[in-house]
């Protein structure tokens, strides 16, 4: 299933991603020592047990990561040229092992490119919550996409 083009955006047009994946102390483990942070809140048990959290946290940068990832198979899937960049990153609630994760997106607002006429520019607003609705990460990001008919 393609992606959505420039011209299929709207301001105010809002996405309720069918995805969603519940996260494992694998998928922490992995990730936080891919990425090369040794974060004992993430990969220490016995430390972890100590915070005031109890257990360790799920990495935040694979929490947001997971959030925009959810979001492509409606939005930008073939069609975006790339991100520009991201703003307004939040992390308002933990993430724990074994809690399931979901996405919405809002569409903030849309441009023409200034310098690319066969691209336009698509401000998204990200939003991700837990399996009781209670929102643990969000983002803006504005994402270089594709027009119709137009060559990469």
């Amino acid at each position: 299933m393609p992606g959505l083009y420039f011209e299929d955006f709207e301001a105010g047009r809002h996405f309720r991603h069918e995805l969603t994946r519940t996260v494992t102390e694998a998928d922490n483990t992995m990730f936080s020592l891919m990425s090369m942070n040794p974060q004992p809140l993430h990969i220490d048990a016995a430390f972890s047990e100590k915070t005031e959290w109890g257990q360790r946290l799920f990495n935040s940068m694979f929490t947001l990561a997971i959030m925009v990832g959810m979001t492509v198979q409606d939005t930008t899937l073939g069609t975006t040229i790339g991100n520009l960049g991201m703003t307004e990153v939040r992390f308002p609630n933990p993430v724990f092992h074994g809690d399931t994760l979901r996405s919405e997106t809002t569409i903030v607002s849309v441009r023409e490119s200034k310098s690319r006429p066969e691209a336009g520019l698509v401000e998204f607003e990200h939003r991700c919550f837990n399996q009781n609705d209670v929102l643990v990460a969000q983002c803006r990001r504005v994402g270089l996409m594709r027009k119709r008919g137009k060559a990469a």
